[in-house]
Parts: structure tokens; C-alpha cells; sequence
């Protein structure tokens, strides 16, 4: 078949990656427009299209389809002359009207990393982390014009282990994105076979995923020990868990897990034990949680033992 695919981050370039490996022809890649990143700030491309190009696949990257400007109807004539059979959609990043979602004979896919209805929207993998489910999934949806409300077409199961933090759950379901959209599109017979056993998603049991903010990976050190536990881990790699030191410096928290230790005189935010585990913070719920990977303002983030070996932190001392 001819396939359009259409993405950006790493996690959409696990699936295309695998999708090069099959008899498919990629016919082109639509990406975001290069953006500035690292220190120098430097335009850099997405993963999506410096996978393309190792690939001398044609990509497009335009800044919208919408049929009110020139740019948008260019751009909606450029992927119909494509003449493609199914388009593949994975963290792209765009909004698709209905028009595109129509152009390619068998519509459009979308990978989305969360068990639909639970979990539409921006942050699927960092909300099923915070709020504690025991698994989550990826669902291959036919993409519909609201969000994420397409009909399901194929679903994969993940456990969400104690140690699973958004990174190490975005690389498990990224690879079973991968294999799930090979798997549906193994044939146009088998495309045709998952289209015609599509399931309509309960809208009674939609759960929305909102974006991630910065302000919202303050540690409140009175709430329960296993909800600031999930919630570093769900921060991580961004926007990162903090505490503030001063009105100007935060300490960057970075992993976590529950601890054993306990004292039952201590105040929330006060550290009650240093280990070879790390640094044990008491909770609200007189639980703790044992702070495993921290970063100092301006420094490197450092394991337990490089914890340790700063001496700056000491029994008593109180984060706020």
C-alpha cells in the first residue's frame, strides 16, 4: 500500500521506523516545521524527518490545513496529489480537518498511547502515571475530527510497574505502537478486515488527558506519599518535579520511589533518613517517599550515592 505518514517526536519515529522495514511504500512524511532547541538554540529537524531523509523521503511540513487560507488549500492539494491509500498519524502535532481526514482511500490512522476513551488528549502517559492506573495501553483509532474520538480498530495492554516513569512507559508503548500499526496494516486485506470490526468508544467513559504545565510539578509535600511518588516519575523527563530551595533556586527531582522509613514526629518535606537509597522525605499521610535522582541549581543530576557524597543535605532539614 501507499502510505503517508505523519509525526514528529521520537515516539512517532519508533512506528515509522518499523513501517520502512515492511513491503509499504512511504510515499511522504509530514512533519512540524523545524524548531530551535538545545543551547544554541539551533533549528533542529524532528526525529520523524531525520528518519525520513536517511530514507530519501519526500517531507512536507506545512503550518496547517485549514481550507480558509491559500496556504491551508495548497497544502490540503498537495497531500490529495499524493494519491494515497491510508495515511498513519502518531503525535503529529497538527490539527487534521475532515477534508484531509477523507483524502486517502482508507482514511487516517492515529497511534495513540493510552486505552481509549481513558486518556484523550496532550498527556496520556504522564495522567495514567499520576493518577496510579495499573496499566494502559496504545489503541490504533480511525481518526475522526473531534479529539481523539475516532472508532478503536486494534488495542495493546502495558503494565505500569512502580518504577515506570513517563520515559521508560513512552519507549514500551512507542514499540507497541510500532507493532500494533504493522500488525493492522500487514495487508490492505487485513487494513480492510480491522476497518469493518472498528469499535464506536463509549463517550460515558472519556477521561481527558490535559497538557502538562510547569507549575503543576511543584511538590506539595503535604499530599500522600504515593500520590508525590507517581507524580515525580509522571515529570519525568519534563517538566520535572520540584521543591523550591529559595525564592529564586529549585531542587530538580528527577526519580523517586516509596520508602520504609518512618517518624512519626516529623513534619511533611522533612528529611528523616539519608541512605545508600537515597534521601527520605517524610509525606501529609506520615508515609515517605526515598528521593533516588535530584539536581542541584546549575549542576548535573546525581544518583543516591553522589547524594550522599555532597553532604547537602542533612537529617532534620525541611523542604517547603
Amino acid at each position: 500500500m501507499k502510505i503517508i505518514f505523519a509525526g514528529t517526536p521520537e515516539f512517532a519515529a519508533t512506528a515509522l521506523a518499523t513501517l520502512l522495514k515492511t513491503e509499504h511504500e512511504i510515499v511522504a512524511v509530514y512533519t512540524q516545521p523545524d524548531r530551535k532547541a538545545g543551547r544554541g538554540q539551533k533549528l533542529t529537524a524532528s526525529a520523524v524527518k531525520q528518519l525520513a531523509l536517511e530514507y530519501n523521503i519526500p517531507v512536507y511540513q506545512p503550518l496547517h490545513f485549514k481550507s480558509s487560507t491559500e496556504e491551508g488549500l495548497a497544502a490540503q492539494a498537495e497531500l490529495k496529489a499524493l494519491n494515497a491509500d491510508v495515511m498513519v498519524v502518531a503525535a503529529y502535532g497538527l490539527i487534521l480537518p475532515q477534508v484531509v481526514l477523507d483524502t486517502p482511500k482508507y482514511g487516517c490512522l492515529n497511534i495513540h498511547g493510552s486505552l481509549l476513551p481513558r486518556w484523550r488528549g496532550a498527556a496520556p502517559i504522564q495522567r495514567a502515571i499520576a493518577t496510579g492506573d495499573a496499566e494502559t495501553g496504545v489503541t490504533i483509532m480511525k481518526m475522526a475530527a473531534g479529539l481523539d474520538t475516532g472508532d478503536m480498530m486494534y488495542k495493546t495492554r502495558c503494565p505500569i510497574t512502580a518504577e515506570d516513569t513517563s520515559a521508560s512507559l513512552h519507549d514500551k508503548l512507542a514499540l507497541q505502537g510500532a507493532e500494533a500499526i504493522a500488525a493492522v496494516l500487514e495487508s490492505e486485506q487485513t487494513l480492510q478486515h480491522y476497518l469493518a470490526q472498528r469499535e464506536v468508544q463509549d463517550d460515558s467513559l472519556t477521561v481527558y488527558a490535559h497538557k502538562l504545565s510547569k507549575a503543576e510539578a511543584q511538590i506539595d509535600w503535604t499530599q500522600a506519599a504515593a500520590e508525590i511518588d507517581r507524580n515525580i516519575r509522571a515529570f519525568n523527563p519534563w517538566p520535572v518535579a520540584f521543591t523550591p530551595l529559595d525564592d529564586t533556586n529549585n531542587l530538580r527531582i528527577w526519580n523517586s520511589s516509596l520508602s520504609t522509613h518512618n517518624a512519626s514526629t516529623a513534619l511533611p518535606g522533612e528529611v528523616i533518613a539519608l541512605d545508600k537509597d537515597g534521601v527520605h522525605v517524610m509525606c501529609g499521610d506520615q508515609n515517605a517517599i526515598c528521593i533516588t535522582n535530584l539536581q542541584w541549581p546549575g549542576g548535573k543530576a546525581l544518583n543516591a550515592v553522589q547524594i550522599n557524597q555532597t553532604q547537602k543535605l542533612s537529617l532534620g532539614y525541611k523542604f517547603t
